[in-house]
């Protein structure tokens, strides 16, 4: 196995400092953002169907162009920032969102709604994949799922607050729905903090801009003394790689890359049909509007502290068996709540699915980077959460076809939701890899050692 970069060493065993901190708090303000207006149509679809006379099918169709946009901006943000860099990716993205979100408001047909949710879409999966790489990548190794349940834990208050704010003032004026869009727009405010995060120093070390690299990584150690030394031969290209996509594909990584696509579009799958569809299907159910929207909000409480939930065990134990575990009990909760007749048994098994399924999504966010290789990382992640997202064009179309179905209807989509978290449960614990406490450059530096290529990018063999 290749040697280590002392700086990446450095990093990777670095005391938690200053500069960790700052880098979570601003990660943390860009998921918040990112959950909130991400749930934000869920929660004012109701009042939406009440002013403007949207169908079940309408709100299929929004939601279903909403995951189109996320799932192309995962995979084109992705790739894009492994190209121009993750602080530069992540204020697009944030910029995009939040000129997309005051589009929102402005517009009330399901044709332009839908295309309003496509481009807030389009921002909020690129950010989404290429923060998880950046926070993993500058975080030190027994601290990454940590740093990534924390930082998911604090973005998950969005949820609660969208959907307590939707209560708040769409029961008695339903029009007024428009302000839950506004409000997202204050993303804005955000842009001068991610521009001033220091860049990944693995991404730059990969562009083989040793001495930014070196320089940034004292802003994380302040007594690393690299002084511009030559790195280890095979830590660095000799050159700006030419990392392709198709590499992901390649032999070496193809495996990562299947398994991370399937678990994010099952396990994306089950979530948002669940998250996106309650507050409509209890409306439905017969459930009166401020009942309906009052249960589907206190259903989001748990998630925040189902975020945090995982943050003692994230590091301590494999993310792969607590994937398992965590998938398991999901799904069997997702089946009780789909059996539960009452209110308070519909709130206690909503409240339970919201914190465990957010306790998953936390190891998800720490499990999906540690696949991949700087060069491809973005990438990657993008590709995973955008297979996650792609599944969710469909997903709201069978969701509303279940629902419709005789002899489904309520209880088939909770059947339904159960399910792909069993197929995402499976996958990982037949297929997954452990990457618990290993240097991300541990974990590709059999793919670098056997073919002679840095950070793990597999390349093809020359001809003659």
């Amino acid at each position: 196995m290749t040697p280590p970069s002392p700086a990446l060493a450095a990093l990777g065993r670095a005391p938690i400092g200053r500069t960790h901190r700052k880098v979570l708090l601003v990660v943390s303000a860009m998921f918040l953002f990112d959950l909130a207006d991400l749930n934000t149509f869920a929660f004012a679809a109701p009042a939406i169907r009440a002013t403007h006379h949207f169908t079940v099918q309408d709100v299929a169709l929004v939601t279903a162009l909403s995951f189109a946009g996320m799932a192309v901006g995962a995979v084109l943000g992705g790739r894009a920032a492994d190209i121009v860099g993750r602080r530069l990716g992540m204020s697009a993205a944030v910029a995009l969102f939040s000129a997309a979100s005051l589009l929102n408001a402005a517009v009330s047909t399901p044709g332009t709604m839908a295309t309003a949710r496509a481009l807030t879409g389009f921002g909020l999966g690129a950010m989404t994949a290429i923060a998880i790489s950046y926070l993993s990548e500058v975080t030190p190794t027994t601290h990454r799922g940590r740093f990534q349940a924390v930082a998911l834990g604090v973005g998950l208050v969005g949820i609660p607050l969208v959907a307590f704010t939707a209560r708040g003032i769409t029961v008695s004026h339903p029009a007024s729905w428009r302000w839950l869009f506004v409000a997202g727009a204050l993303g804005f405010l955000l842009l001068p903090l991610v521009l001033r995060l220091p860049e990944s120093p693995r991404w730059l070390l990969s562009r083989g801009r040793t001495a930014e690299a070196e320089e940034t990584v004292r802003r994380f150690v302040p007594d690393f003394r690299g002084g511009g030394q030559q790195e280890p031969p095979g830590t660095l290209p000799a050159a700006a790689p030419k990392a392709r996509f198709r590499d992901l594909f390649a032999p070496g990584q193809r495996r990562n890359s299947i398994v991370m696509m399937v678990v994010w579009a099952f396990a994306l799958t089950g979530f948002y049909g669940f998250q996106s569809w309650v507050p409509t299907l209890l409306a439905d159910r017969g459930q009166d509007f401020a009942t309906s929207m009052t249960m589907s909000a206190v259903n989001t409480i748990g998630a925040v502290p189902g975020a945090f939930l995982a943050a003692p065990f994230i590091d301590r134990f494999s993310r792969k068996h607590l994937a398992v575990v965590l998938g398991l009990i999901v799904a069997a909760v997702g089946i009780g709540y789909g059996l539960s007749a009452g209110s308070v048994a519909i709130m206690v098994f909503g409240v339970a699915f919201a914190a465990l399924s957010q306790a998953y999504i936390a190891v998800l966010y720490s499990y999906t980077p540690e696949h991949f290789p700087t060069a491809l990382r973005t990438a990657g992640s993008g590709l995973g959460n955008g297979a996650g997202r792609a599944a969710n064009i469909v997903a709201p179309l069978i969701i509303a076809a279940v629902y419709t179905a005789p002899h489904l209807g309520y209880v088939g989509v909770f059947a339904f939701v159960a399910g792909t978290w069993l197929v995402a449960t499976l996958t990982v614990a037949f297929f997954g890899i452990d990457t618990r406490d290993r240097p991300l450059e541990d974990l590709h530096g059999r793919t670098a050692q056997d073919d002679g290529t840095p950070d793990g990018i597999p390349r093809p063999a020359p001809t003659h």
